[in-house]
């Protein structure tokens, strides 16, 4: 069965001053339930997540300032969210929805989150919308339990993973391969294990073209066991952040690239939703459907 983790405080409102679009957190399993791609047995209500398992990924003291509320100005800013201990509460409960469904991965093959995707979490800060690292947080957890013993991170956002880089920096057990606009934020990028930049404008043929040549390098010469998908649809014409050139058919075609390599391999893949900023919130919702749709018809 196709498990998603989501919860109504995904969408809760931020404070005032805050730019990140949250209502596709509420329109996306909307969209699905109401299409009869899922019913509400596929929703999983995620909790939050204990903090022994944050500190496995994230400095004690960058945790306890974020839960606290100490964090300095100059620390707030890097986040771009005004703070606020509503804000920690949901990032903590996407983070145990990103490790549930990292084990129900385990068990059905597959499992989406409808938020995370919070790469550009460090171990001791966060910068872009970013306080916490889902995917990293969930990875260790599964190292640490020996769950899994070598992961690839497919990161597909338009902006490098540069906290997942770092966090991973120099891992053996953990290989990080982003596909990221090279003219996009972050400004200074860190160093995945593989790094493909892509230039301004890139079309469908192209994009696609270095993916298939990538992935399946990667997971002969790596050959995980595991694997963790940022799937963000920022790589959209569409997108206001985005500076790429790829149409919301080629964004499904990348995710069944992905999918269906993780289902002829027999590798269980968690799926975080990451970015998306194009004008038209109906272009969000439908491309990060797509990924859901895809789900459903190539796993079950």
């Amino acid at each position: 069965m196709l498990k998603i983790a989501w919860d109504p405080v995904y969408n809760h409102p931020l404070p005032e001053g805050h730019r990140f679009p949250m209502d596709k957190y509420d329109l996306i399993p909307q969209q699905l339930l109401w299409e009869g791609t899922i019913t509400e047995e596929n929703i999983y209500h995620p909790y939050p997540l204990q903090e022994e398992i944050i500190l496995k990924t994230h400095n004690e003291n960058y945790w306890r300032k974020l839960r606290e509320g100490t964090l300095s100005p100059r620390e707030i800013r890097k986040t771009g969210f005004p703070y606020s201990k509503e804000l920690v509460e949901r990032e903590i409960i996407i983070m145990q929805g990103t490790l549930q469904c990292s084990l129900f991965a385990m068990e059905h093959g597959v499992a989406l989150n409808v938020a995370g995707g919070t790469h550009h979490a460090y171990t001791d800060r966060g910068e872009g919308f970013c306080l916490l690292n889902d995917m990293a947080i969930a990875a260790n957890y599964l190292l640490d339990k020996k769950m899994a013993q070598k992961i690839l991170i497919v990161d597909l956002d338009v902006h490098q993973g540069n906290g997942t880089a770092e966090i991973f920096q120099g891992s053996e057990v953990v290989f990080t391969f982003s596909m990221h606009g090279q003219n996009n934020y972050p400004l200074i990028k860190e160093k995945s294990t593989l790094d493909v930049p892509l230039p301004d404008k890139i079309d469908d043929k192209a994009y696609m073209a270095l993916l298939k040549n990538h992935l399946p390098q990667i997971l002969d010469s790596f050959q995980p066991d595991y694997i963790f998908y940022q799937s963000g649809v920022d790589v959209l014409e569409t997108d206001k952040l985005g500076k790429l050139g790829m149409t919301r058919e080629g964004c499904k075609e990348r995710d069944r690239i992905v999918l269906e390599t993780c289902k002829k391999n027999k590798i269980p893949v968690c799926i975080s939703m990451g970015g998306g900023y194009s004008e038209r919130i109906a272009d969000i919702v439908e491309a990060h459907c797509n990924t859901f749709r895809l789900a459903q018809e190539i796993f079950f």
